[in-house]
This record gives structure tokens, sequence and C-alpha cells, in this order.
């Protein structure tokens, strides 16, 4: 089974993993068991310890630590699935080798083209191997290339057991893109003090702060009439749900805000006369605004309550996730460790806040201080991501120096 990280990748991203948040199964889509029994099947053939799939399509893992360490475990996290954004399936990876730095065209029938103009990060990518899709599915190194490349180091790890290193432990998760990723998690079973996802973007990206984040589901009841006679009578769910919605700030939206700003997202809406469900998430990096935008949301609900009477508008919030910072804060040298591990690597660390969340948000809140790597994917969850090869490489070099400053 010994194979490098783009061979990996591309069998990784063959893999159908798509979850879903309408499901409640658990995993949410029963396909991410097929890529959870070859990892751990591959990771057996590696001779790793301890390797265990479990009901929930947890994969753990583990590599005994190197001659003379004695220092707590290292645990090394990714996740399987892919965002429902865009389909997962069929995926026809292609390479581009030695890219010219100009526009890629993805599907020559559909007239699909990633281009420079759009995103001008690839301007530094000329001359590398970039891994592309045919323009009609997303890529998924978000986040197959953060699994390939643990799976990198891990043969590296079995091969070379002189290599300095704490015991290892690994897990890969599913239905992270759905929030779920870490509910049902065995932190007692990685016996790790520390912990890193790899999971981010760019090569030299490092988060160790993200949004503290919610859902909300707000219902919105009407009263159907006949629209020949419903002068006085009908009450349109749809038109009440716009009007909730203009009650929240305007440009306080993903759309025009960026760095630590918060926002409110309006992700779904359905409905008719009688009855309209919106689903908004609910995001800020500052905790203090992450709970005006709650209490915002719901005094929003009151003024409709108190304008069409009570029981019109009903509004519950779920809490996903907060921010990691707040747990990372009392480990310095978890973050000086990973500045120390790219400048050997020859990276130049690029410190993001996370505008989003991993499972290493919520690990940390169950015990496991877990900040996040980046694996050299660029925009995930569409038709135009892509990943270097050789970043996806350097992410592995990165991974050795990593674990050697925990020795």
């Amino acid at each position: 089974m010994n194979q490098n990280v783009k061979d990996r990748f591309l069998t990784y991203v063959s893999f159908d993993t798509q979850s879903d948040s309408a499901s409640t199964a658990v995993p949410s889509t029963e396909k991410q068991l097929k890529l959870a029994a070859y990892l751990a099947d591959e990771l057996k053939g590696l001779g790793l310890h301890d390797v265990e799939m479990d009901q929930y399509a947890c994969v753990y893992a583990h590599i005994p630590a190197s001659a003379g360490c004695t220092r707590p475990g290292l645990a090394l996290i990714a996740h399987m699935d892919t965002a429902m954004d865009m389909s997962g399936a069929n995926i026809k990876p292609r390479i581009v080798a030695g890219y010219d730095g100009g526009d890629i065209v993805l599907n020559h029938e559909k007239n699909i083209v990633t281009r420079v103009s759009d995103y001008p990060s690839l301007a530094q990518f000329k001359g590398q191997d970039l891994i592309v899709t045919d323009g009609t599915t997303l890529l998924g190194a978000d986040d197959k290339a953060g699994v390939a490349e643990i799976m990198t180091l891990a043969q590296f790890l079995m091969e070379h057991p002189e290599h300095p290193h704490p015991g290892i432990s690994i897990l890969f998760t599913p239905d992270e893109e759905i929030g779920r990723g870490a509910d049902h998690v065995d932190v007692k079973k990685l016996d790790a003090a520390y912990g890193y996802t790899v999971d981010g973007g760019i090569l030299g990206e490092f988060s160790y702060e993200n949004f503290n984040a919610a859902g909300a589901v707000v219902t919105v009841h009407g009263v159907t009439a006949h629209t020949g006679y419903s002068k006085g009578v009908l009450k349109n769910a749809i038109l009440m749900a716009m009007e909730y919605q203009n009650l929240l700030p305007v440009y306080e939206t993903p759309a025009c805000t960026e760095g630590r700003e918060g926002f409110f997202h309006l992700d779904r809406m359905e409905g008719c006369t009688e009855t309209a469900t919106m689903k908004y998430i609910i995001r800020d990096h500052n905790y203090g605004h992450y709970m005006e935008r709650q209490e915002l949301m719901k005094d929003a609900a009151q003024y409709l309550n108190r304008k069409y009477g009570e029981g019109t508008v009903e509004i519950q919030i779920t809490e996903s996730y907060l921010n990691m910072y707040e747990k990372i804060k009392d480990h310095q040298e978890m973050i000086d460790h990973v500045f120390t591990a790219m400048e050997k690597a020859g990276v130049t660390p690029i410190v993001d806040p996370i505008r989003g969340g991993t499972d290493g948000s919520r690990l940390s809140y169950m015990g496991l201080p877990c900040p996040n790597l980046c694996t050299g994917g660029q925009n995930g969850h569409g038709r135009h991501e892509f990943v270097s090869v050789q970043s996806m490489e350097k992410v592995v070099e990165i991974l050795k120096y990593l674990v050697e400053l925990y020795v």
C-alpha cells in the first residue's frame, strides 16, 4: 500500500462521501462508511496499532512513540465527508502539469473556466502541478487532501520509527461539513494531550481562532384564504418571512463582511402563504457580539408577534460550536511549534482566523486543544476547487517537522 500523497488523494476522491444535513442517520450518509472502511484497511496494512472503525464511521489508529519519548500523545485529525454545496459523485480529477499561469479550461463542452481574473491566487501556482475537476463537481480537497497528508505521514513514521515523534493518534471523522464531525468522537480513545486538524486552505495557512456559531430556524405561521375574499383575513407567511429578514442588518451578511466581522446568513427558505420556514446561520468571533446577534433575532420575532399576533413567528436557536481560541490561548507552545515547523519547511505562516469552524473547534471544548493546519486546497465547496501537488507534499513535510517538536 505504499503510495505518495498525490496517488492517495486521487484514490480518496473517487469515493462519494457527501454528507446530508437533512438526515438523522449517523453517519448522515451510508456512503461515508465505504471510505471509512477503506481507510481502516489501509491503516492496518501500514501496521498501525489499535485500528478501529466504529459504528459512527469514526476511524481511529495509533503509532507508538519513538524510542525515549515520554511526552503526551499528539492527535492528527481530518474529515472524510464533502460539502452539500455541490455534488461529490463521479469526480473526474485532472492534473494540470506545470501550470502555465493562465486560465484553466475545466470543461470545453460546458464552457466552464477557472479564470485568473476571478481567482488571482492562481498566479502563485505557476509551474506547479494542479489537480482540478471537470467543472461538474467539487474536488474534495476539503478534506481528502488532509486525509492523504496524514496517511502519508503515517506511512513515513511506520517505515522510519527512528524519526523523533510522540505517540501519534489518527482520527478521521464523518459529517464535519454539517457540523456533526465531533458528535461521537471518543476523546479518551484518542489518548492525546494535543491535537491538530489538517483541514485548512492555502499552504502556510494556520488558524487557532474561529467563529462562535449557531443555527436558527424561524417558522412563520400565516392564515390562508381565497384571494378573492381575503381582505382582513389573509396573513401571508411568505411576506411576513420577508419582513422578518428585512428587520436584520442589511450589510451584516457573508457577502459584506470579512476577517473577524460576524454575520447573519439566510441559508434556506421555503414555504407557502400558510407556513414559511427560514434557516439561518449566526456567526461572530466575539462572544458578546455573537450573543447580541441571537437577541436581535429573538427581538425581531417578538416585534412581528406584537404586530400580527402571538405565535405568528417562532424561533429556535441551536449552538453549533464556539471559538477555539478560548481553549488554545493557554497552550502557546502549540502555536509556536507550528511556526517553527513551517519555517523549517521553508513555508511562511499565514495566521488567519477561520470564518467557519472545524472539528477542532468542538474538540477543543471536549478537552483536546486543536488548532487547524493547511492542506493546500483552494476554492473548497465548488466546481473551481483545486489543490497543488507540491503544496500537499509540503504539508507532509511540515507534519514531519511538527511531530519532532513534541518529543
